[in-house]
């Protein structure tokens, strides 16, 4: 059975195929770039999905657009909507509210203890930073979250009046013009907090998954896998599991 798996982020939707256990990831969508009409016409040509799984850490009107759209093309599509739990597919929840850890974090420990062996260390490069660290038998050892490289500069930019938001990459270091010292003082921010986390690990695997995890891995001292497809890899897992 083939399953429509979407991932809605913060910022982006990302979706995909699972055809027989090989996911074919569509082409994300920043959150102002989706449309009902602009879904319709990128979905109409899916081969009937008989499942429809989602992963959502949005806004409910988000969530409603992707249902509705769906329901419209393949009315009688099942619908899986994944959530935290304390226990499951071979991870242990860390959370002492297991419901309130990141849907998105979630799947990543599920898809991470399948695909992976040993112990892992997670980290998100979206919206938010999320960094997870699982043992090698599954056990969720906690994480933390700091703004992701976007929010950073939106923070500055909303905090002080001379500082303007800038979207443009520049080389890294130190920078004799304003926008390339907050380019170059973010990124720092962000490899200094991953290396910190990662630097009295022993015998781990470092995992970077999320928008700016390629931006981001080119940059950390330790040589990290990049899995942009963990939460879809985790829906699959879900969906797998309750059939």
């Amino acid at each position: 059975m083939t399953e429509l798996l979407v991932d809605i982020g913060n910022t982006r939707v990302k979706w995909g195929i699972n055809q027989d256990g090989e996911i074919i990831s569509g082409r994300p969508f920043v959150h102002h770039q989706l449309e009902q009409k602009v879904l319709f016409e990128i979905w109409k040509d899916v081969c009937s999905p008989g499942c429809l799984a989602i992963s959502c850490v949005s806004s409910k009107p988000l969530l409603d657009l992707v249902r509705t759209v769906a329901l419209s093309l393949w009315p009688n599509i099942e619908i899986v909507m994944a959530q935290s739990r304390a226990n499951g597919f071979g991870v242990c929840n860390g959370y002492i509210q297991p419901e309130k850890l990141g849907v998105d974090r979630w799947l990543s420990l599920i898809a991470v203890r399948q695909h992976y062996a040993g112990p892992v260390c997670i980290v998100d490069c979206g919206t938010a930073i999320t960094i997870d660290f699982m043992d090698a038998k599954g056990f969720h050892q906690g994480g933390l979250i700091c703004p992701g490289l976007t929010l950073m500069k939106k923070a500055l930019a909303q905090g002080a009046e001379a500082l303007q938001f800038n979207t443009q990459n520049y080389p890294l270091g130190p920078a004799n013009f304003t926008d390339a010292a907050i380019y170059s003082g973010t990124l720092y921010a962000a490899i200094g907090f991953i290396e910190r986390c990662f630097d009295k690990l022993e015998n781990s695997t470092l995992i970077l998954t999320g928008g700016d995890a390629e931006l981001i891995a080119e940059q950390l001292i330790y040589k990290p896998i990049i899995d942009n497809d963990l939460v879809l890899r985790g829906l699959a897992i879900v969906v797998a599991g309750q059939k």
